[in-house]
């Protein structure tokens, strides 16, 4: 764990301790905390800055690895990506070589390593560049340089985070047969089904900035073909996959490396568009207590309609939100956030235009080498889940743990909500009224 924001490793582990995920558990046995033991550390660092000591302790002790550490920022500049994603690694798979009792290394990757790809299977795809050298490239040039070669260097991914765990995995590969190794592979990871409670979840990532920025009125069009099928995995059941995952490489120690897709292809499918269906019915049960206008437009599948709905919806009351706001003396805001939302609409919707398919005939054989018991415990059957449950529990869940509105708010957040309905349909009656007027008086009386 590294210091982050002011906060020394200590503060930020008792913080974390003291996360609400831990409640139940903290009931049970919190003496189980005391198990925990801080290494303070930077993947950015040399020898991942751990302390001499504690790199002997790993060495001497570690019996599984996670590999999690990653950015997930899809519109990362090449070089941090590189460092953070493909660097970083290298120098944990080096740490990792040298520990004596290490039974399992979990690379946690994703779904979407290889995009450009219609299948995915599970198994590894040789890089279009060989690691090393694309290292040695951003050491070496320039931040101009770096910029104006990107997009052909990841092409034809569409993000350095794609290319960069691309290029991560076969680094995870030369390693093969010095210690047991999987490489887990998550889709689009969203709020908890179950753990640690319905609907948990903490960051704006995908799905969920999405989700939140509709449910408040932001964002009322996007580029979304809603008749394809979206690939989505509870994080609970993500997590549990690979903690399966994790078992069953310790226990069979396979020479060559598995790969485990830990997705919802074929099993229990939802599109874009059922989705957003449900989501519409469950935003007005429990509506966000700070809205900029009441929730409402569509996915258009359409790119062109896209950008004519977002002059209309969202770039144009932008303008009139900030004129006002100038008007008023007050500070402008809104074009600025419009701007913001642009930009990441436009790098997240490269996953609602298209659709992918995976195998995933590992991550299911998995639960089938576990007890009943363990299967109940470490769940991963995503065919359970009943999605309109699920999205209630989602919207519900981003709302308060996401956005830290607390449910007693829910009453005056339901009033806002009809006020800015009616708000809504006034100004629709407005506009449609105006635009009969201006055909009346400019068009027929021109031909009359």
């Amino acid at each position: 764990m590294r210091a982050k924001k002011g906060q020394g490793t200590k503060e930020r582990l008792d913080d974390f301790i003291n996360c609400r995920v831990f409640d139940k558990l903290q009931d049970l046995s919190p003496k189980v905390f005391d198990k925990l033991q801080l290494v303070p550390g930077d993947i950015l660092q040399e020898d991942l800055g751990i302390s001499i000591q504690d790199c002997d302790e790993l060495q001497r002790e570690c019996q599984i690895i996670f590999h999690c550490a990653a950015c997930v920022r899809f519109d990362m500049f090449i070089r941090d990506a590189i460092n953070l994603n493909t660097v970083a690694t290298m120098k944990v798979l080096k740490l990792a070589e040298g520990m004596k009792k290490l039974e399992a290394f979990i690379h946690v990757s994703t779904s979407y390593c290889r995009c450009e790809l219609p299948l995915l299977e599970e198994r590894l795809y040789p890089p279009r560049h060989l690691p090393q050298n694309v290292v040695d490239c951003v050491k070496w040039m320039d931040d101009d340089l770096l910029h104006y070669l990107q997009p052909k260097l990841i092409e034809p991914q569409p993000n350095t985070y794609a290319y960069t765990k691309s290029l991560t995995e076969d680094v995870v590969s030369q390693y093969a047969g010095k210690f047991p190794i999987a490489i887990a592979r998550p889709s689009i990871v969203t709020a908890a089904h179950e753990e640690p409670m319905p609907g948990w979840v903490d960051n704006m990532n995908g799905p969920t900035g999405l989700l939140v920025g509709a449910g408040k009125g932001v964002i009322r069009t996007m580029h979304c073909n809603d008749t394809y099928l979206a690939d989505v995995v509870p994080v609970d059941m993500a997590v549990n996959g690979c903690i399966l995952l994790a078992y069953i490489t310790a226990i069979e120690k396979p020479k060559e490396i598995r790969v485990c897709n830990i997705t919802q292809s074929g099993i229990n499918p939802i599109t874009w568009g059922q989705a957003l269906d449900m989501g519409r019915v469950h935003v007005h049960e429990f509506p966000f207590s700070v809205c900029l206008w009441y929730p409402g437009g569509s996915p258009k599948s359409s790119r062109i309609q896209h950008l004519i709905a977002a002059f209309f919806m969202h770039v144009l009351p932008a303008y009139f939100v900030d004129l006002l706001m100038f008007l008023m003396g007050k500070k402008m805001f809104m074009v600025k956030i419009q701007k913001r939302v642009h930009y990441g609409l436009e790098v997240l919707q490269y996953y609602t235009t298209k659709e992918w398919f995976f195998k995933n005939d590992y991550f299911l054989s998995l639960r089938n080498k576990i007890s009943k018991q363990d299967n109940e415990t470490f769940y991963t059957d995503i065919g359970v889940i009943n999605w309109n449950v699920y999205i209630r529990n989602y919207i519900k869940g981003a709302r308060e743990y996401c956005c830290k509105e607390n449910p007693s708010t829910l009453p005056q957040a339901r009033r806002l909500h009809k006020q800015l309905y009616f708000l809504d349909k006034i100004v629709q009656l407005i506009i449609y009224s105006l635009f009969v007027y201006f055909i009346y008086y400019y068009v027929i009386r021109i031909f009359s």
